[in-house]
């Protein structure tokens, strides 16, 4: 039951965190500073840490009274992380970003300006960050610019960045996409495919500060195979209505 406290709830603010106890006290204060003008609650999913990011984060609720917190009860992945964030939100509007601290909060204020104001598109449903001077290893981003560029030849989704954990979206746009593993990298191409309109904009990039990295080249090729396969065939699969109305 959501509290009379946070019945206008502007944004819900969605980061799935995996073993990042030194990241997460930051990460809340950063995030709730770069949001004190607007009415916002920080939901972090924990995916069933094996360290203390649970403990660390039950102790923050008392001085961050807009941090909830949920966690997986056994590891089920960045993708179903995040989906049980959306589904547990208040707010109409959703915004996502990494638990490992790479990811600015202060670019969170310019997204959602973006997505909310007066001209935009009817049917936006995204405003995705894409990193413009990424701090990863050179090997890492030689990776993701092959995968990007695969990816975009492939279902021309018009999306440089996909592996950007930064976005703001609709969460009733969410809600009606097909949900997979490792679907978090194609929602962009799911928004086009429901008829919904992406936008992105230009966003800060941080090295690492604390803990290693959950992915490596060679594993996130492996999964992007059948993804890829698998995206193409639910794009090709859609019928559109062009809207619709009750009589």
């Amino acid at each position: 039951m959501k509290p009379c406290f946070m019945s206008k709830i502007e944004l819900s603010v969605v980061v799935p965190v995996f073993n990042e106890s030194e990241n997460v006290t930051g990460l809340v204060d950063e995030i709730a500073v770069a949001l004190e003008d607007v009415t916002h609650e920080m939901i972090f999913v924990n995916d069933a840490s094996t360290d203390d990011t649970e403990t660390v984060l039950k102790a923050l609720k008392d001085s961050y009274p807009a941090l909830r917190v949920v966690s997986h009860r056994q590891n089920a992945g960045q993708s179903r992380a995040i989906r049980t964030g959306i589904l547990a939100a208040w707010s109409d509007y959703i915004a996502t970003l990494d638990g490992d601290g790479q990811n600015d909060p202060a670019d969170i204020p310019l997204l959602f300006a973006s997505i909310t104001r007066a001209d935009k598109p009817d049917n936006l449903g995204l405003v995705g960050g894409q990193r413009a001077k990424r701090k990863d290893g050179w090997a890492k981003r030689m990776g993701s610019r092959i995968g990007n560029n695969v990816r975009k030849w492939l279902l021309r989704d018009n999306t440089d960045d996909t592996g950007c954990g930064l976005k703001v979206f609709r969460r009733d746009a969410f809600l009606c996409l097909p949900y997979f593993d490792h679907f978090h990298r194609y929602i962009p191409a799911l928004m086009l495919r429901e008829g919904y309109v992406t936008e992105f904009m230009d966003v800060n990039h941080r090295e690492r500060a604390h803990g290693v990295s959950k992915y490596t080249n060679f594993g996130r090729f492996m999964v992007s195979l059948s993804d890829l396969r698998g995206v193409m065939w639910l794009s090709r699969r859609a019928r559109k209505p062009n809207g619709w109305y009750e009589v």
